[in-house]
């Protein structure tokens, strides 16, 4: 699955131009205004008109932008209707959602409650569920733990890594979190200026970073300022 040119621009300046391939899982990262959010608004067809962008891809990839591609947004309180119930929220027959909802070990009692009823991180799985009810073959994640304590975030990671192995989807994680990309994703490219400064295998990267810019985000993601295999 690849994505053999991205372009993106504004008026005469160039905001990203980048390519990428997703072999399994990869993480895009990079800081505010590296440009990955709006590679993902591109991917989801959700940038401004103002803006223009070309997107050249492999057939595999053309399947992925349809039906079978999901999204996970950063903040699960602002995705779901406050006033609706969960069970009223998803689009797929009550049998299906109470099968995932066991997937992903949320009680069923929470299917008559409202969102602000919930914590983060049930809402989270709530969103996690509504994206999976389509059987995506891609999923878009926009730093998904961002809004979560510590906890949360290292069990949304690990359930996303195990559906991930049950459901057979491919993850495309944007996020400036270099700690959650390691432990959710195989690959990575790290971008900056809206192009690519480098990219590879995780481990090989953050053990053996070339640029500089990739160094830096290392070391403020790691307390120990090394990462460890």
């Amino acid at each position: 699955m690849k994505i053999t040119k991205l372009f993106i621009t504004y008026n005469t300046n160039i905001l990203v131009d980048i390519n990428f391939q997703i072999n399994k899982s990869l993480a895009l990262v990079g800081q505010s205004g590296s440009g990955k959010s709006l590679t993902l608004k591109s991917l989801l067809n959700m940038l401004p008109e103002s803006m223009e962008f070309e997107l050249k891809h492999d057939g595999d990839f053309s399947l992925i932008l349809g039906d079978t591609l999901s999204f996970v947004p950063q903040n699960p309180f602002t995705a779901l209707s406050p006033l609706t119930k969960i069970k009223k929220q998803f689009f797929t027959p009550l049998s299906k959602v109470k099968r995932l909802f066991d997937e992903l070990g949320l009680d069923l009692s929470l299917l008559d409650r409202f969102p602000p009823e919930l914590s983060g991180g049930q809402l989270q799985r709530v969103v996690i569920a509504m994206a999976l009810e389509s059987e995506p073959k891609l999923l878009l994640l926009d730093e998904p733990t961002t809004a979560l304590d510590p906890e949360n975030r290292v069990l949304i990671l690990e359930l996303l890594h195990k559906l991930q192995d049950e459901f057979g989807f491919k993850i495309l994680f944007v996020t400036h979190d270099m700690k959650s990309a390691s432990m959710l994703c195989e690959d990575i490219c790290v971008i900056k200026d809206g192009r690519l400064v480098e990219s590879g295998d995780m481990k090989s990267v953050l053990l053996n970073p070339q640029a500089l810019y990739t160094k830096t985000l290392i070391e403020s993601n790691f307390a120990n300022r090394e990462f460890r295999a």
